[in-house]
């Protein structure tokens, strides 16, 4: 019997926080993967080299969500290594914080950027390279339901990625792939950590009913169904994996 090629997972993101954990989990079942990252290789080599000891399959490839011939490159090479796709996680993004009344629009367009541009051009290239059978999923934020002060051009952002997802999902008709979004709450990552206080990590701990913090390997659980066999039922969904913050 001739054995069957592994299926080939591009994450994004995946130098550390929640595209480590998605990568690590889902060479766990079995996926070669293709960890990507922007500027920190020393950390998506550790991924790589985690994924390695376990006995899995992986490469790090550097490219820039934002940039067209970046991230056709990513697939380019992943398609060079490993000859297909299949699963396309896009864990990327960037959360610099400034009230609206401030005006930076400095500041708004590197979110735009990095979080909406970044994600139209990695589902657009997805969407022409991933196999028939495959999954395409993507990254909100359960935070678009409480619009805190400060998080304008982020909201803004995963708000328009959400969109994006419905609407791939209705062009993707007839090719049985999946296109969805994973939207946490708060995740005791870089991301949500880096510019606040204790108290106010504190306090929003305390916002979901389970009163604490999401980890990484939270949300790789969600990652891991949609991505697995049991999730091909799941299609244009955001599906908010956040303790009941909202």
């Amino acid at each position: 019997m001739t054995e069957q090629p592994k299926k080939v997972a591009i994450v994004t993101g995946a130098s550390g926080g929640i595209g480590a954990a998605v990568a690590l989990r889902l060479a766990g079942e079995g996926f070669t993967v293709v960890a990507n990252y922007a500027g920190r290789s020393t950390e998506a080599d550790k991924t790589v080299a985690a994924i390695t000891a376990q006995g899995g399959k992986a490469i790090s490839v550097s490219a820039d969500v934002a940039d067209p011939t970046s991230v056709a490159a990513l697939f380019a090479r992943t398609k060079e290594a490993f000859g297909r796709c299949d699963v396309v996680v896009h864990c990327a993004g960037i959360m610099p914080l400034s009230p609206i009344t401030e005006g930076d629009v400095a500041l708004f367009d590197k979110v735009i950027a990095v979080n909406l541009r970044g994600s139209f051009l990695i589902l657009a290239a997805a969407a022409k390279e991933v196999a028939e059978g495959g999954r395409i999923i993507a990254f909100s934020s359960s935070v678009l339901a409480k619009s805190f002060p400060g998080y304008g051009a982020y909201i803004a952002s995963k708000a328009g990625v959400e969109g994006l997802v419905h609407v791939l999902a209705n062009e993707l008709r007839g090719r049985n792939i999946t296109v969805n979004a994973v939207a946490p709450g708060p995740v005791a990552t870089p991301l949500f950590l880096n510019g606040k206080t204790q108290a106010q990590i504190d306090e929003l701990a305390k916002v979901p009913p389970l009163e604490r913090l999401g980890q990484p390997s939270d949300i790789a659980d969600v990652v891991s169904f949609i991505a697995g066999a049991q999730g091909g039922w799941i299609n244009s969904q955001v599906l908010r994996s956040n303790g009941g913050f909202a």
